[in-house]
């Protein structure tokens, strides 16, 4: 692999790191900042602020392959982190941001960063300044050659203020465990079912993630507490008795998904009563939704098909309801004795409007407490997909009109 390439990778899984470190971060110190918000990429890596937007605590999160990487009393880790303090103008004020340095590597026995580490058992911290003294004066990297020198400039009563608030919070969690961590943290508000539990898990992970990259790209500046549990609240609800959750949204349907579904029978009972072509669209991307949200919904055993089949014959009878009165207020409107003597205009405006009313209808729905839309306007579109008595229609006349239409169950 090229410097480049090898560099760039670092990069990216650090951020990755960081990222998913500050979620555990996050939900561990919830109950302990209750009225504080997380930042990234603001004040420092990640860093927790107080209501007037003032920074409380700076993080720096370093991911490491090697457990003894980083930080030795000369490493660039150390340095770099502590240069990046330096430079704040509260660094010295011991009223000042508390400032914490939180890395998979282990801090050594007999090092600096060992002796800054919370545990009070070991921590020293004027021992910690005369050995990164000795390093400054010592060293000869470039690297560091910054921020030893800023190091050494400050008095003797400044070194103690900084590192009286610096904090190793060394052998961090590894990335591949951050999800073990999520679902700890998460423990007392888990539903019950190992596969619900997960999804649990991985809701809570890409709302995260969303919320993250809107950080990151600096479309939002911080998240609160508050807003963490509402979402984890509003998420429990979801998976209550009564209710479900949405986990297929209309960002996650890729264009080429729909393609596949331009000769298929619901489409075509769409087109046979005109139905506008941008609204068809959004009819596919409903159908698409719904049959992908009701496969994971049971593979995650969410609902039971009981309940499918359920939901499915009250749409059924809904619609065998509407279906009826059309024809009959069409005969009755037109003084006919059968649909025959209809022009073909009027019965395919009799087909849109039916198609409109029960799309728009929210009578039927799977759970009592489960109200998105989508679902129920997907699902309508699955029965308009099935030929025979199972099928639904728009068209007064969509069955004799679609023989000819191969069917997709």
């Amino acid at each position: 692999m090229p410097l480049g390439d090898h560099n760039a990778a670092a990069s990216a899984s650090g951020y990755l790191y960081q990222t998913s470190w500050a979620l555990v971060e996050l939900l561990q110190q919830a109950t302990r900042r209750p009225d504080q918000a997380i930042t990234l990429e603001i004040h420092d890596d990640v860093a927790w602020e107080d209501a007037t937007g003032s920074a409380t605590e700076l993080l720096q999160a370093k991911l490491h392959k090697r457990t003894t990487a980083g930080l030795g009393d000369k490493d660039t880790d150390i340095w770099k982190t502590l240069g990046n303090w330096m430079v704040r103008p509260d660094a010295t004020d011991p009223a000042g941001a508390d400032l914490g340095l939180v890395t998979t590597s282990i801090a050594q026995p007999g090092t600096a960063a060992y002796l800054l580490r919370p545990d009070y058992k070991v921590r020293d911290v004027l021992s910690a300044i005369l050995l990164l003294e000795r390093a400054a004066r010592d060293s000869t990297a470039q690297a560091t050659a910054t921020a030893r020198a800023k190091y050494l400039d400050l008095s003797a009563a400044e070194r103690t203020v900084l590192l009286s608030k610096v904090r190793v919070l060394d052998g961090a969690i590894q990335p591949q465990d951050i999800d073990g961590a999520v679902r700890q943290e998460l423990l007392l508000v888990l539903p019950q079912g190992q596969s619900a539990q997960s999804r649990f898990v991985a809701e809570v992970r890409r709302w995260w993630d969303d919320v993250a990259i809107d950080l990151l790209a600096g479309r939002r500046s911080a998240v609160e507490v508050g807003q963490l549990q509402a979402f984890i609240q509003d998420l429990r609800n979801g998976f209550g008795p009564d209710t479900l959750w949405t986990t297929v949204t209309r960002e996650d349907i890729e264009d080429e998904e729909l393609s596949q579904y331009d000769e298929t029978r619901f489409v075509s009972q769409m087109k046979l009563v005109s139905y506008p072509l941008g609204n068809l669209r959004r009819a596919v991307i409903d159908y698409h939704r719904a049959i992908t949200q009701e496969t994971h919904w049971l593979d995650d055993s969410l609902l039971e098909l009981h309940e499918l089949k359920r939901f499915e014959e009250n749409l059924r009878d809904e619609w065998a309801r509407a279906y009826t009165d059309m024809i009959d207020d069409l005969v009755f409107a037109a003084g006919a004795e059968n649909l025959e003597e209809i022009d073909e205009a009027t019965k395919a405006q009799a087909g849109k409007l039916l198609l409109r009313n029960l799309l728009d209808s929210s009578a039927v729905t799977i759970r009592r407490h489960y109200a998105d839309p989508f679902f129920a306007r997907g699902k309508r579109h699955e029965l308009a997909n099935r030929a025979g008595e199972e099928g639904i229609g728009w068209h007064p006349e969509f069955a004799s009109r679609l023989q000819a239409v191969v069917a997709t169950v």
